[in-house]
């Protein structure tokens, strides 16, 4: 049984989850405030609830147990990360708020899409729709089954039964608040990230009075040589795949939706910097704290004294294997007191909710708008409203059946959706904002190309191995986020310069863009 303490933290912190999805869902009025809040977010709200939506449950549980296995190698993500963040808000963050304004007033990616090009064709609505449902899906059972396993190994529940109770916890305050109660849960959630991850891995440098007497092996075992080495593989060669595909996650954030939105959200472009300057602080210490929690519980658990705890842990996977995905909470409920350790534990918590609330949303939000809509034009809010209510709850069963593998990877399956997520829609956004070129057709074919790319590098055998056919991810270590991306950017411009563009629209659009703060309605 686990400690009365971490109970009790745990229940506290769900009642409050779902009291502000109470409270939210009397706010929530329409589709501009169940989808965008009405644009009135904050630099804070905006800021924090952004980049906790974008770590969710991979940043306490997937990227430290990446660190723990492999090493300083897998920290190429982690910076990787802090440069697309910083870039994700200084290039796409001011322009995005003022063209989907001027645009329209468009609230979902998707709609911002047609809206800037000047189109009634429905196709790229559909296009963005249909990559939103599928990557989104598998993103979101992503959250799903980190919730699991933590119930799971906090509370001895069985795996099926923990992924119910987090998928349970999760729907009913999306559903009943929308995006003002998903923001407002995620900037809750975003702090209580920062405190855990900064607390852990210190107490496990408190604990380590000798660092450099630690032996570095593998799980089975054998030597590792250069464990603390960025550049370098365990055989000494440069670990070129491993740097740029690194880096490449940075290229993600261009194209998330539930990012984008936080950017179309708030109140006014000119609160745009003072985000910027919170979500890069509050990204930078997070990031290289669970790094920390890697290395510094690696050395913590390979210490002399501690070889009981080492073997309880390299035993915690469901075939009696290792589950490095565990490390924060092993070591957050063997090392810290009762309630410290409950308020620690209910953070990884709170990083799956915050994404996992956002993924529902965003997908309710371009299934309804972007699809429903376009064949019921006559429909009144309060009918999309509920429609996307029912989306929710749809959209979150499917992504219960995938996480329903106790051995699935939170880590595999973050990458997999990042990846196609940022392919398709990352170069189409970067362009649309700064190419008064490009047309309907180039971001069709960008938007399909990405993510047809990543399908095609992780997922089909077409490389001769020894035994079998690999796959090009499998066969050159590279993660198939750096060339699906640029794949996507070169059909962009191509299928661009053979289509023809209205240059009179587009720069009175970009002129339009230019000449307004763009603040809510109703200021």
């Amino acid at each position: 049984m686990p400690d009365i303490f971490i109970l009790i933290a745990f229940v506290i912190y769900a009642l409050v989850m779902l009291v502000i999805g109470i409270i939210s869902y009397r706010r929530s009025k329409n589709m501009s405030d169940y989808f965008i809040g009405g644009r009135q977010l904050g630099s804070w709200t905006t800021a924090i609830s952004a980049q906790a939506s974008d770590m969710s449950g991979w940043l306490l549980m997937g990227l430290p147990g990446a660190i723990f296995l492999n090493g300083l190698t897998e920290s190429w993500i982690a910076i990787g990360l802090f440069i697309g963040t910083y870039l994700n808000w200084r290039l796409l963050a001011s322009k995005l708020r003022k063209m989907s304004y001027a645009a329209g007033d468009a609230i979902t990616i998707p709609e911002y899409f047609q809206k800037r090009f000047f189109t009634q064709n429905p196709v790229i609505r559909f296009a963005c729709a249909a990559i939103i449902f599928v990557f989104f899906l598998v993103y979101t059972a992503s959250a799903f089954s980190g919730g699991a396993k933590l119930f799971n190994y906090l509370f001895g529940t069985d795996y099926t039964l923990s992924l119910t109770i987090g998928a349970l916890i999760i729907i009913s305050y999306t559903f009943l608040g929308g995006f003002i109660a998903v923001c407002w849960t995620d900037m809750i959630q975003g702090l209580l990230m920062f405190a855990a991850l900064v607390v852990v891995p210190l107490v496990c440098l408190f604990r380590t009075p000798d660092m450099s007497a630690v032996q570095f092996v593998n799980e089975k075992g054998a030597a590792i040589t250069n464990y603390l080495n960025m550049f370098h593989n365990a055989d000494g060669s440069v670990a070129w795949s491993t740097i740029l595909s690194g880096l490449a996650w940075g290229l993600g954030y261009f194209g998330m939706p539930h990012i984008l939105v936080r950017f179309m959200a708030i109140k006014s472009s000119g609160l745009i910097k003072k985000s910027r300057i919170i979500a890069t602080v509050w990204v930078f210490i997070t990031l290289a704290a669970a790094v920390l929690v890697g290395i510094f519980g690696y050395i913590f658990l390979h210490s002399a004294g501690n070889e009981e705890l080492l073997d309880k842990f390299m035993h915690l996977g469901t075939d009696g294997g290792v589950d490095a995905e565990k490390i924060f909470m092993f070591l957050s409920s063997n090392l810290l007191p009762g309630v410290i350790a409950g308020i620690v534990l209910a953070a990884i918590l709170a990083a799956i909710m915050s994404t996992a609330d956002s993924q529902l949303l965003v997908t309710a939000s371009s299934v309804t708008n972007d699809m429903f809509k376009l064949f019921n034009k006559k429909a009144d809010d309060k009918t999309l409203m509920w429609i996307s209510r029912g989306t929710v709850i749809v959209v979150a069963v499917i992504a219960y059946f995938i996480a329903l593998d106790p051995n699935s990877s939170v880590m595999g399956l973050v990458s997999y959706a990042w990846a196609g997520l940022g392919a398709a829609f990352g170069p189409a956004m970067l362009l649309s904002l700064f190419w008064k070129r490009m047309t309907m057709s180039g971001a069709v074919a960008g938007i399909l190309t990405g993510g047809a790319s990543v399908v095609i590098w992780e997922m089909l055998p077409v490389i001769p191995g020894e035994n079998a056919f690999m796959t090009l991810s499998a066969a050159t270590g590279i993660y198939s986020l750096l060339p699906a991306f640029f794949l996507a950017l070169a059909a962009v411009v191509i299928v661009s310069l053979c289509t023809t563009v209205d240059k009179t629209k587009v720069e009175e659009l970009f002129q339009k863009a230019r000449s307004s703060e763009n603040k809510a309605i109703g200021e």
